[in-house]
């Protein structure tokens, strides 16, 4: 059996497998821990799922959603990795700062109002190590997705092409949501298609409008809300995807839980979808 890991020894694994020096403002260990040979690993961990993992027996529990300290209180400033992504997909800095600069304030107000330390004080109280990984993973994701689009489309492909080649990965294939074409539709050319996810949540219609508005034909998001989608709907610019939150989330937590498995490390996992 391989030596055990710890808690700080996992996150190094997800940094390492998204080509992170260090660990983003989403991400952290509330409660650090050893020796962790079972882990309860959830999209959304919280107070119940540590007393579950108390109760049977777990070494340690992991949330993909931050859940509590400096990882709600400053989630805001991970929303600031659309402006890298913009940029390389040719929107010039000024705009894709401008694009996020409203949606980032909101998230630094919304998440002032968080009681970010109710969960982790459990977690101290039951002595049960605890950590959240967030953007780490959804880099991975996003990689794995854009990888895919590369390998399986040509300057020909249609919008429902891409779906498909998306459907491809065990993730979306075993999902009970489906990929959705929210804006556009599966005839129109693809174009040029970028994956925007990674960046703690959805850029909203700011960003989603700025990409269209730089050459971006097709855009893929994880979710989006109806406000936004409306927005976008009234100026018809360009094709929107959207791919589903869980199992958009699930295709970047999977490369980490396969690492942990080779580590002789059991993973139950909760509301994440099997590969």
């Amino acid at each position: 059996m391989a030596d055990l890991a710890s808690t700080e020894e996992i996150m190094e694994v997800a940094l390492e497998l998204a080509g992170l020096d260090k660990a983003p403002a989403d991400s952290t260990i509330y409660v650090k821990g050893k020796d962790i040979k079972k882990v309860l690993f959830g999209i959304d961990a919280g107070a119940s799922e540590l007393l579950l993992a108390k109760q049977l027996g777990y070494d340690a529990v992991i949330s993909h959603h931050p859940k509590g300290g400096l990882a709600i209180i400053d989630f805001h400033k991970v929303f600031r990795k659309h402006i890298q992504q913009m940029v390389e997909a040719g929107v010039p800095k000024y705009e894709a700062e401008m694009a996020v600069e409203k949606k980032m304030n909101s998230l630094e107000v919304e998440m002032h109002t968080r009681n970010y330390d109710h969960t982790v004080d459990l977690a101290r109280l039951l002595k049960m190590p605890y950590m959240n990984i967030h953007m780490p993973l959804d880099e991975i994701g996003r990689r794995v997705m854009i990888q895919k689009i590369r390998d399986g489309t040509d300057k020909d492909t249609k919008v429902g092409d891409v779906i498909s080649t998306l459907n491809e990965l065990p993730e979306f294939k075993n999902a009970k949501t489906t990929i959705k074409v929210r804006l556009g539709k599966f005839s129109n050319s693809a174009g040029k298609t970028v994956v925007s996810h990674g960046a703690g949540t959805n850029g909203g219609y700011e960003i989603a409008r700025t990409y269209f508005k730089y050459g971006v034909q097709t855009l893929i998001y994880i979710h989006i809300g109806t406000t936004d989608l409306e927005k976008l709907r009234a100026e018809c610019m360009g094709n929107l995807i959207v791919t589903g939150h869980i199992a958009s989330d699930s295709v970047g937590i999977n490369p980490l839980i396969k690492e942990l498995e080779e580590l002789d490390i059991t993973v139950t996992r909760l509301g994440i979808v099997h590969p």
